[in-house]
């Protein structure tokens, strides 16, 4: 049997990846075996090993993808003209809180589909350290986008849309579940109201 050249080895390893990234996200990191996720990248199981040290390297790898799929569209708003003249960031949320996302996850973001696996797993295993790598990149993606946000916002913005993203796809009433993404684009494309004036501070 010939051997498969190193740029084939790497062709193969990157489609299991990007497979894998999609099955996590639409069904979970527990529920995706390694026969799984071989066969649907249309491989065997008999050479997993040759590319990844265990399942768990493996959903590290294929969640490190899905985030970086993520940060690479938000890269992109700022290349692309925004519809209807909205800003990078309007353009985002709008993209976000939309139906197609909710009804999508495996070409999703994947803080919203796997943030309870990675609340479940413990501190150090390689699930929660990849998704907690990819949150950061997110943020920072969230926070310097062409309209730049202070970090504490970025923090609070990508908590609404993803606590937004999740409850939608939770609920089994579609009107809720609508609800859910209206409300959320309605308060994060409200204007940010002007800091109070502090009372004690002296007048000028």
């Amino acid at each position: 049997m010939p051997r498969v050249s190193r740029a084939e080895a790497e062709r193969r390893r990157r489609q299991v990846i990007d497979s894998t990234a999609r099955l996590i996200r639409e069904k979970g990191a527990d529920q995706v075996s390694v026969p799984q996720a071989m066969a649907t990248a249309g491989l065997t199981h008999g050479g997993f090993y040759r590319h990844f040290a265990s399942k768990d390297d493996l959903v590290a790898q294929a969640l490190g993808a899905a985030f970086a799929e993520r940060r690479e569209a938000m890269d992109h708003l700022a290349d692309e003209p925004a519809a209807e003249g909205r800003t990078p960031r309007a353009e985002f949320l709008a993209r976000y809180l939309s139906t197609p996302h909710r009804d999508n996850p495996g070409q999703g973001c994947a803080a919203a589909a796997l943030a309870a696996d990675a609340a479940r797993a413990e501190p150090g295993t390689p699930l929660r350290t990849a998704f907690t790598a990819g949150l950061r990149d997110l943020v920072d993606g969230f926070q310097y986008l062409p309209d730049p946000a202070e970090r504490e916002a970025a923090l609070a913005d990508l908590s609404t849309l993803v606590g937004a993203l999740l409850l939608a796809r939770a609920s089994e009433d579609p009107a809720l579940s609508a609800e859910f993404l209206a409300a959320a684009r309605h308060r994060l494309s409200a204007p940010t109201p002007a800091p109070a004036a502090d009372a004690d501070a002296p007048s000028v």
